[in-house]
């Protein structure tokens, strides 16, 4: 595969610029360590020829770590080359040990994450170090923190109202209220509400207001009243008498209105007070009762205008919360920030706060890393499975091969002094 092909952007390992800058360093290091190499090799070849010349004995040391320098650097020239692909291409075995061996390091990879970094006890254990809760309060307790954390929380919930759609929003919400109203008994609380309500007189001022309304509306509708009444009468009775009659009428009913209006104790008060303290009872004991109720109930949430007012409650909602999410002087916000400004005043002084908050996220992360371990741990090994050999091994080689070429030159160093101390160990012990 050339390196062009590898500089793709296709499925697999993405070699980038930052690699690519890598790999010039690799090759750089590439370089050194075969320079060094072949410094070795020419000293040990002069070295060698001084020596058959009659240069001296001197000469026998520096062929000796010169040799000895050749044979480090190829070792490790070996041992750093068998990690990528197969030296000069012969099939040596445990040679090209990363293409080779690419998915048992995924799964391993995958495992050891899994186990020492995706455990239930080493998550709590560092969460509880960190001291989350504390350190989080602190920070919402600085200035500037509070109107931060609204700011942002604003323009998230204006970002998730605009890309709500209303309709399906409108039908959530519809068909929420109305399953939750079927659902629901109306007729006891209902009762119970207005048993308390007629127990405490609340309705009286109720009582009051429309008695004073249809005080004003027979004082304003006085003909109206005589001619409905005269036109009730029978056809065979003269005009003045029906005329006689309405007047009666109206002036009874106009008695009758103003004295219930004016007198607290009007026995017809009284027939109010017992009718609806018995209705309430009836609301919560009487099935009949409360079966008509529930029946109304539903044709009720059946009309139509009853849901378009359902649906018409999201699009009020949603304004209302728009408007107040874009004004930095608003109730809304200005409630958040307040509310968020002692939360975190609390949680930086009490220690019951902290160790509670810290429980509460020692306990997210648990479930979280208990629930999507294997999910973690299969993506890490699936992901490198899916990688080409080929590439993988290059992508790694670019990372770590500038440190794998001072093995090399390590190696001839080393193998340079190791040669030259055998050597002169040898002729000490051989004089």
């Amino acid at each position: 595969m050339s390196d062009d092909a590898f500089s793709g952007t296709g499925p697999g390992v993405r070699f980038t610029a930052a690699d690519e800058q890598k790999r010039r360093g690799v090759r750089r290091m590439k370089t050194i360590a075969t320079g060094l190499l072949a410094f070795a090799t020419l000293v040990f070849v002069l070295s060698t020829w001084a020596g058959a010349a009659g240069a001296g004995p001197w000469t026998g040391y520096v062929a000796a770590a010169a040799e000895a320098g050749m044979v480090g650097a190829l070792a490790d020239w070996f041992a750093v080359t068998a990690l990528f692909r197969r030296p000069f291409g012969l099939p040596i075995p445990h040679t090209a040990i990363i293409p080779t061996k690419k998915d048992a390091f995924g799964r391993s990879l995958g495992d050891f994450v899994g186990e020492n970094f995706l455990s239930g006890h080493v998550v709590r254990g560092r969460l509880a170090a960190l001291g989350i809760g504390r350190r989080l309060g602190e920070w919402l307790a600085a200035p500037g923190s509070a109107e931060r954390v609204t700011k942002e929380a604003s323009a998230a919930l204006r970002g998730l109202l605009a890309v709500l759609r209303d309709d399906d929003v409108r039908a959530v919400v519809a068909e929420a209220v109305t399953r939750r109203a079927a659902a629901t008994s109306v007729a006891e609380p209902m009762g119970r509400m207005l048993g308390k309500v007629v127990a405490d007189g609340g309705h009286r001022g109720v009582v009051d207001l429309v008695a004073v309304r249809a005080h004003g509306w027979l004082t304003t509708n006085h003909e109206d009243v005589v001619r409905k009444v005269t036109q009730k009468t029978p056809g065979w009775t003269p005009r003045f008498i029906d005329q006689q009659v309405g007047e009666r009428v109206y002036k009874e009913l106009l008695r009758f209105v103003t004295e219930i209006r004016d007198d607290p104790d009007h026995p017809a008060r009284g027939a109010v007070d017992n009718f609806l303290a018995d209705f309430a009872t009836e609301l919560q004991t009487d099935p009949e009762t409360i079966a008509r109720v529930e029946r109304a109930k539903g044709e009720l949430l059946a009309r139509p205008e009853v849901q378009d007012l359902i649906d018409s409650t999201w699009a009020a909602v949603r304004s209302l919360v728009m408007s107040a999410a874009e004004d930095e002087d608003s109730e809304l916000r200005r409630r958040i920030r307040d509310g968020v400004r002692r939360f975190g005043e609390r949680l930086a002084t009490e220690p019951k706060l902290q160790a509670k908050v810290d429980g509460w996220l020692q306990d997210a992360a648990q479930y979280l890393v208990d629930t999507y371990r294997t999910e973690i741990t299969s993506l890490i090994s699936e992901t490198v499975a899916s990688w080409d050999a080929d590439d993988a091994s290059r992508k790694i080689e670019a990372n770590v091969g500038r440190d794998l070429q001072f093995i090399r030159i390590n190696g001839t160093v080393v193998g340079a002094l190791a040669g030259l101390l055998i050597h002169t160990v040898a002729v000490a012990l051989g004089g």
